[in-house]
């Protein structure tokens, strides 16, 4: 089975049926590549980079774009072990990123800076999930909101 990369053209169409003017948090969980696997003609094709600096070339890249849509971290960590899950189902990083608006990410995605910023992200990237959520208040109990 093939790694999920990039969103596929459906799931692009049901986020943007979901509303748009509410604030989302997207949870990331991503696994990299051992060598990042640039295309032919690209400048960092020939150098020996691992999927881990990739990325961290795309978090470069994509700072002023992800900036400028008024996104925030608000929680990162490396995976150490999955208790209820498969145990083969390995990620190397986990973060869970803020946008006030659906439509900021959307905004975002589609900025030309952004765009050639991607290129890295494919590079540095096996599998990965991408999971957009509706932030909630938590309540005082376990698992309430």
């Amino acid at each position: 089975m093939t790694g999920c990369i990039d969103p596929t053209q459906e799931a692009l169409a049901a986020f943007r049926d979901l509303p748009a003017d509410q604030p989302i948090a997207m949870i990331n969980l991503l696994r990299f590549r051992e060598t990042a696997t640039y295309p032919a003609d690209h400048p960092d094709h020939a150098v020996a980079l691992t999927g881990a600096e990739a990325y961290a070339a795309y978090g470069r890249a994509a700072a002023a774009p992800f900036a400028r849509s008024g996104g925030s971290q608000i929680w990162l960590g490396r995976p150490e072990l999955t208790l209820i899950g498969p145990a083969d189902e390995i990620w190397h990083l986990a973060f869970i990123v803020r946008y006030e608006t659906a439509q900021a990410f959307m905004t975002m995605i589609r900025d030309p800076e952004y765009q050639l910023a991607v290129v890295h992200r494919q590079a540095a990237v096996t599998d990965s999930r991408l999971i957009r959520c509706n932030p909630r208040e938590p309540g005082s109990g376990f698992g309430e909101g």
